[in-house]
């Protein structure tokens, strides 16, 4: 079956976009590896109406919801390749199986490279976190650690002060230059050199850090400017033009979500900065409805 659209990732870009698209009574093949960026949180905060609530519950739902318009298809598995043009798109499965459709809605989100440390990998998204807007409410006040692994750290940890008591990590590495120390004294953050040797406490909690000279401090919260990595490389394979940025690179696209390859969308965390689940449903709205009146208009 030839499909009006094919959306590559199943998560809130990848499903908002598809709802839009069977709504608008156009066939639509939703290809999902059931890895969500968030899988590793038990809470998502910040989603209208879904404040606090499991991440995976709420895909779960949309998943159902999107399931229920006659014109929608899913496939589990991993897509590993695209080829084609404007009107005539294949994406190969790693089954071998090949898909077709007139649209590509790429959305198949990023994936957090972590620092070897031991203790942090388990308590990921939890007590060690990456985004205070998403989880900085319910660590309000604590004990709070930025962890030193780039120049944006010192940024970083200027903001996560606005929450409580901050401590900027270096573990190791250089101090920051004198007119960014000023600015964090003047934010009221400490200052730790020292290497870190591992992360403690109960379960997925985070209650100390030990220092390789055997030193231990206590933290509750621990977070992490890092880096990313796209799930897959078939923005690449389609000739779309990327944009890199501090944490990684993203897909360039126009505010209708267009790639620079006619016919291809890209929505969610692989096409912008600030990333959440609001914004990556909202990204998938805005390619879902330019994916189908393409479809009506034509592509520019």
């Amino acid at each position: 079956m030839r499909y009006d659209a094919i959306v590559i990732g199943g998560s809130f870009a990848g499903l908002s976009a598809a709802t839009y698209i069977a709504r608008a009574r156009r066939s639509v093949c939703i290809i999902d590896a059931g890895a969500p960026r968030n899988r590793f949180a038990t809470h998502s905060h910040g989603f209208l109406a879904q404040d606090g609530s499991n991440p995976a519950a709420m895909l779960a739902t949309a998943r159902q919801q999107v399931a229920a318009y006659p014109t929608t298809t899913f496939i589990e598995g991993r897509a590993i390749g695209a080829s084609g043009e404007l009107g005539g798109f294949s994406v190969s499965l790693e089954n071998g199986e090949v898909v077709e459709g007139a649209r590509l809605v790429l959305a198949y989100g990023i994936s957090d490279e972590l620092p070897d440390l031991p203790g942090l990998k388990e308590r990921w998204g939890k007590s060690v976190i990456h985004c205070p807007y998403c989880h900085g409410f319910e660590f309000s006040d604590q004990r709070l650690g930025v962890l030193g692994m780039s120049p944006m750290s010192v940024h970083q940890a200027m903001l996560i002060a606005e929450w409580g008591p901050t401590t900027l990590y270096l573990n190791g590495e250089p101090a920051a230059d004198e007119t960014a120390l000023a600015e964090l004294e003047k934010r009221g953050v400490a200052i730790e050199a020292a290497p870190i040797k591992a992360l403690h406490g109960e379960g997925t909690a985070l209650s100390a850090i030990e220092f390789a000279d055997g030193r231990t401090t206590a933290v509750d919260a621990l977070y992490l400017a890092v880096r990313s990595r796209q799930n897959s490389d078939m923005a690449q394979q389609l000739g779309c033009e990327m944009e890199d940025m501090p944490f990684g690179s993203i897909i360039r696209t126009d505010a209708q979500k267009n790639t620079t390859v006619p016919g291809v969308y890209a929505a969610g965390d692989i096409a912008r900065g600030m990333q959440s689940a609001t914004f990556a449903s909202a990204d998938g709205v805005m390619a879902g409805v330019a994916a189908h009146q393409s479809l009506v208009f034509g592509a520019r």
